[in-house]
């Protein structure tokens, strides 16, 4: 069931990013090994591509909002099994395996077409005014 309209997965979308790359600090499992680098990898990425996806709060609309939820669904399974995948399990899991069913969940859950506010966006001219159908 898709309940969660585009632009609050986009604010969504930002908290996670912040949050991931904080995590190991905010959570003290920083020791500069894979399990500090694959959320803060990942949260950059979450950033960058929110940023060129096409819907309300993406600076240019470079991805659709379908590939946009692929890719969270892709960096949500990677972060999850990350503890597992790079050998770190024994020391951290939880923030990596909550987070990343988090992220899987949230993509799940949106729709993926953004509202009229962004498409009509797009549809203006050349002068700043709304194109008509």
């Amino acid at each position: 069931m898709r309940v969660i309209e585009t632009k609050t997965h986009g604010y969504l979308d930002y908290i996670m990013g912040v949050l991931l790359i904080a995590a190991p600090w905010i959570f003290g499992f920083a020791r500069g090994e894979a399990e500090t680098w694959v959320p803060v990898i990942l949260g950059a990425g979450i950033i960058l591509y929110s940023l060129l996806t096409d819907y309300e709060l993406g600076a240019t609309p470079a991805i659709s909002m379908r590939t946009h939820l692929m890719l969270d669904v892709v960096g949500g399974a990677i972060l999850a099994a990350s503890p597992w995948l790079f050998g770190f399990a024994d020391y951290i899991w939880q923030p990596h395996l909550i987070l990343g069913i988090l992220e899987i969940g949230a993509a799940l859950m949106t729709k993926p077409v953004p509202t009229t506010e962004r498409r009509n966006h797009h549809r203006r001219d050349h002068h700043g005014t709304a194109a008509t159908h």
